[in-house]
């Protein structure tokens, strides 16, 4: 008597299916990589606002050309100083950087991603 042989291994189909999700993975990690990248440029201008020694003494204009300047020599694209929210109050600063970036993905849908940063510096 003769037996069957079970196969073993992916058909065509679920091939194409399997490459198809790693394909849509890998779009969305290129489309949000460089999202999060320009987010880490934008919390590297922060710090280095609350690190300079008289930002005590400067104006909420004076921060937001600084910021701006900042952004612009990291190529920083999704954020701008419009979205700064200063708060100074004496020797106390509070600077509030509130932005959402929106990137399409393909067709109708995009990726949302909010972010929400804040730095103080002195004491209340």
């Amino acid at each position: 008597m003769q037996t069957l042989s079970k196969q073993q291994g992916l058909t065509l189909i679920s091939m194409i299916v399997v490459l198809a999700v790693c394909g849509f993975l890998l779009m969305l990690v290129l489309k949000i990589g460089p999202i999060y990248l320009d987010h880490s440029k934008v919390i590297n201008a922060l710090e280095g606002i609350k690190e300079s020694t008289d930002i005590a003494t400067k104006t909420p204009t004076e921060i937001k050309e600084m910021l701006r300047k900042r952004f612009d020599a990291s190529y920083v694209y999704d954020a701008t100083e419009n979205e700064v929210n200063i708060v100074k109050d004496g020797a106390y600063l509070k600077i509030e950087m509130d932005y959402q970036v929106v990137k399409p993905i393909v067709g109708n849908l995009s990726v949302v991603v909010d972010f929400d940063d804040v730095i103080e510096v002195g004491q209340q």
